[in-house]
Protein backbone atom coordinates (compact mmCIF):
# COMPACT_ATOMS: atom_id res chain seq x y z
CA UNK A 1 0.00 0.00 0.00
CA UNK A 2 1.20 3.21 -1.09
CA UNK A 3 -0.78 6.10 0.46
CA UNK A 4 -0.23 9.19 -1.08
CA UNK A 5 -2.06 12.40 0.87
CA UNK A 6 -1.05 14.65 -2.63
CA UNK A 7 -2.82 12.00 -4.43
CA UNK A 8 -6.06 11.59 -1.66
CA UNK A 9 -6.44 14.92 -1.95
CA UNK A 10 -6.45 15.31 -5.62
CA UNK A 11 -8.34 12.32 -5.92
CA UNK A 12 -10.96 13.63 -3.71
CA UNK A 13 -11.01 17.24 -5.46
CA UNK A 14 -11.92 15.14 -8.49
CA UNK A 15 -14.67 13.08 -7.16
CA UNK A 16 -16.18 16.14 -5.11
CA UNK A 17 -15.97 18.55 -8.36
CA UNK A 18 -18.08 15.40 -10.14
CA UNK A 19 -20.41 14.27 -7.73
CA UNK A 20 -21.02 18.22 -7.48
CA UNK A 21 -23.49 17.49 -4.41
CA UNK A 22 -23.68 20.95 -3.83
CA UNK A 23 -24.47 22.18 -7.37
CA UNK A 24 -27.63 19.06 -7.26
CA UNK A 25 -28.42 20.75 -3.60
CA UNK A 26 -31.66 22.12 -5.61
CA UNK A 27 -32.45 19.04 -7.08
CA UNK A 28 -32.25 17.46 -2.98
CA UNK A 29 -34.13 20.16 -1.74
CA UNK A 30 -36.71 19.59 -4.42
CA UNK A 31 -36.78 15.79 -3.91
CA UNK A 32 -37.03 16.66 -0.32
CA UNK A 33 -40.22 18.73 -0.89
CA UNK A 34 -41.96 16.05 -3.18
CA UNK A 35 -41.73 13.14 -0.70
CA UNK A 36 -41.01 14.04 2.31
CA UNK A 37 -37.65 12.39 3.47
CA UNK A 38 -34.74 11.65 2.22
CA UNK A 39 -32.32 8.32 2.77
CA UNK A 40 -29.34 9.78 3.36
CA UNK A 41 -27.80 6.87 4.91
CA UNK A 42 -28.81 4.20 2.43
CA UNK A 43 -27.95 6.57 -0.34
CA UNK A 44 -24.71 7.13 0.81
CA UNK A 45 -23.50 3.57 1.08
CA UNK A 46 -25.23 2.15 -2.03
CA UNK A 47 -23.19 5.07 -3.86
CA UNK A 48 -19.83 4.54 -2.29
CA UNK A 49 -20.40 0.93 -2.79
CA UNK A 50 -21.03 1.36 -6.63
CA UNK A 51 -17.70 3.46 -6.74
CA UNK A 52 -16.05 0.83 -5.11
CA UNK A 53 -17.04 -2.30 -6.86
CA UNK A 54 -16.65 -0.02 -10.42
CA UNK A 55 -13.02 0.96 -9.21
CA UNK A 56 -12.28 -2.85 -8.96
CA UNK A 57 -14.88 -4.44 -12.26
CA UNK A 58 -14.63 -1.40 -14.32
CA UNK A 59 -11.33 -2.57 -15.61
CA UNK A 60 -12.26 -6.26 -16.21
CA UNK A 61 -15.13 -5.11 -18.09
CA UNK A 62 -13.69 -2.59 -20.05
CA UNK A 63 -10.88 -5.47 -20.92
CA UNK A 64 -13.89 -7.91 -21.57
CA UNK A 65 -15.13 -5.77 -24.23
CA UNK A 66 -11.48 -5.05 -25.37
CA UNK A 67 -10.92 -1.48 -24.12
CA UNK A 68 -7.81 -0.19 -22.85
CA UNK A 69 -7.63 1.80 -19.51
CA UNK A 70 -5.95 4.93 -21.95
CA UNK A 71 -8.52 5.19 -23.94
CA UNK A 72 -11.04 5.03 -21.94
CA UNK A 73 -9.17 7.47 -19.59
CA UNK A 74 -9.07 9.79 -22.36
CA UNK A 75 -12.73 8.91 -23.33
CA UNK A 76 -13.38 10.37 -19.61
CA UNK A 77 -11.00 13.21 -19.86
CA UNK A 78 -13.34 14.25 -22.45
CA UNK A 79 -16.96 13.83 -20.30
CA UNK A 80 -15.08 15.60 -17.31
CA UNK A 81 -13.76 18.78 -19.86
CA UNK A 82 -17.92 18.80 -21.13
CA UNK A 83 -18.76 18.43 -16.79
CA UNK A 84 -16.74 21.60 -16.19
CA UNK A 85 -18.21 23.76 -19.10
CA UNK A 86 -21.81 22.77 -17.98
CA UNK A 87 -20.21 23.92 -14.12
CA UNK A 88 -18.62 26.97 -15.42
CA UNK A 89 -21.09 28.07 -18.25
CA UNK A 90 -23.99 27.43 -16.19
CA UNK A 91 -25.73 25.06 -19.16
CA UNK A 92 -26.82 21.64 -19.58
CA UNK A 93 -25.41 19.54 -21.92
CA UNK A 94 -26.47 15.91 -20.88
CA UNK A 95 -28.24 15.46 -16.98
CA UNK A 96 -31.51 13.46 -16.17
CA UNK A 97 -33.97 15.22 -15.02
CA UNK A 98 -34.74 15.36 -11.63
CA UNK A 99 -35.88 11.78 -10.04
CA UNK A 100 -39.07 11.61 -8.74
CA UNK A 101 -38.81 10.05 -5.15
CA UNK A 102 -36.49 10.32 -2.86
CA UNK A 103 -35.37 6.88 -3.18
CA UNK A 104 -32.48 5.26 -2.70
CA UNK A 105 -31.83 4.53 -6.88
CA UNK A 106 -32.42 8.31 -7.92
CA UNK A 107 -29.97 9.50 -5.27
CA UNK A 108 -27.03 6.93 -5.08
CA UNK A 109 -27.71 6.21 -9.20
CA UNK A 110 -27.60 8.44 -11.03
CA UNK A 111 -26.95 11.83 -9.07
CA UNK A 112 -24.57 10.91 -6.74
CA UNK A 113 -22.86 7.98 -8.55
CA UNK A 114 -23.43 8.06 -12.21
CA UNK A 115 -21.78 8.41 -15.34
CA UNK A 116 -19.51 11.19 -15.17
CA UNK A 117 -18.56 9.49 -11.64
CA UNK A 118 -17.55 6.26 -12.88
CA UNK A 119 -15.92 7.40 -15.40
CA UNK A 120 -13.83 9.55 -13.25
CA UNK A 121 -13.00 6.84 -10.99
CA UNK A 122 -11.50 4.54 -14.42
CA UNK A 123 -9.80 7.08 -15.17
CA UNK A 124 -8.05 8.08 -11.83
CA UNK A 125 -7.16 4.23 -11.90
CA UNK A 126 -4.86 4.99 -14.71
CA UNK A 127 -2.58 7.40 -12.77
CA UNK A 128 -3.24 6.96 -9.11
CA UNK A 129 -2.45 3.91 -6.64
CA UNK A 130 -6.37 2.10 -5.86
CA UNK A 131 -6.02 2.40 -2.28
CA UNK A 132 -5.65 6.61 -2.16
CA UNK A 133 -8.64 6.40 -4.85
CA UNK A 134 -11.07 4.05 -2.29
CA UNK A 135 -10.14 6.89 0.61
CA UNK A 136 -11.06 9.50 -1.76
CA UNK A 137 -14.20 7.91 -2.46
CA UNK A 138 -14.99 7.34 1.43
CA UNK A 139 -14.48 11.44 2.08
CA UNK A 140 -16.55 12.33 -0.43
CA UNK A 141 -19.29 9.70 0.68
CA UNK A 142 -18.92 11.43 3.73
CA UNK A 143 -19.25 14.71 2.85
CA UNK A 144 -22.62 13.86 0.51
CA UNK A 145 -24.04 12.43 3.82
CA UNK A 146 -23.46 15.32 5.68
CA UNK A 147 -24.77 17.41 2.54
CA UNK A 148 -27.79 15.31 2.36
CA UNK A 149 -28.95 15.38 5.68
CA UNK A 150 -28.22 18.80 6.18
CA UNK A 151 -29.19 20.01 2.64
CA UNK A 152 -31.94 22.90 4.11
CA UNK A 153 -29.62 24.27 6.24
CA UNK A 154 -26.62 24.78 3.72
CA UNK A 155 -29.15 26.40 1.10
CA UNK A 156 -30.12 28.79 3.68
CA UNK A 157 -26.65 29.75 4.74
CA UNK A 158 -25.27 29.64 1.26
CA UNK A 159 -28.00 30.86 -1.07
CA UNK A 160 -28.46 30.57 -4.54
CA UNK A 161 -25.86 32.88 -5.64
CA UNK A 162 -23.47 30.95 -2.99
CA UNK A 163 -23.75 27.96 -4.55
CA UNK A 164 -23.13 29.34 -8.11
CA UNK A 165 -20.00 30.59 -7.31
CA UNK A 166 -18.49 27.54 -5.84
CA UNK A 167 -20.40 25.37 -8.52
CA UNK A 168 -18.26 27.48 -11.03
CA UNK A 169 -15.18 27.21 -8.82
CA UNK A 170 -15.12 23.69 -9.11
CA UNK A 171 -16.08 23.87 -12.85
CA UNK A 172 -12.78 25.44 -13.20
CA UNK A 173 -10.71 23.33 -11.23
CA UNK A 174 -12.48 20.29 -13.13
CA UNK A 175 -11.28 21.48 -16.31
CA UNK A 176 -7.48 22.00 -15.35
CA UNK A 177 -7.82 18.26 -14.34
CA UNK A 178 -9.49 17.16 -17.84
CA UNK A 179 -6.98 18.79 -19.79
CA UNK A 180 -3.98 17.01 -17.34
CA UNK A 181 -5.65 13.58 -17.99
CA UNK A 182 -6.11 13.94 -21.59
CA UNK A 183 -2.61 15.34 -21.88
CA UNK A 184 -1.17 12.01 -19.47
CA UNK A 185 -3.03 9.70 -21.32
CA UNK A 186 -3.32 10.50 -24.82
CA UNK A 187 0.66 9.78 -25.72
CA UNK A 188 -0.31 6.35 -24.85
CA UNK A 189 -2.39 5.52 -27.63
CA UNK A 190 0.07 6.08 -30.10
CA UNK A 191 2.97 3.93 -28.70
Amino acid sequence: MNIDFREIATATMILFAVIDIIGSIPIIIDLKKKAGKIQSEKASIVAGILMIVFLFLGKQILNLIGIDVNSFAVAGSLILFFLALEMILGITLYKDDAPETAAVVPLAFPLIAGAGTMTSILSLRAEYETINIIIAIIVNIIFVYLVLKSSGKIEHFLGKQGINVIRKIFGVILLAIAVKLFAANIQNLFM
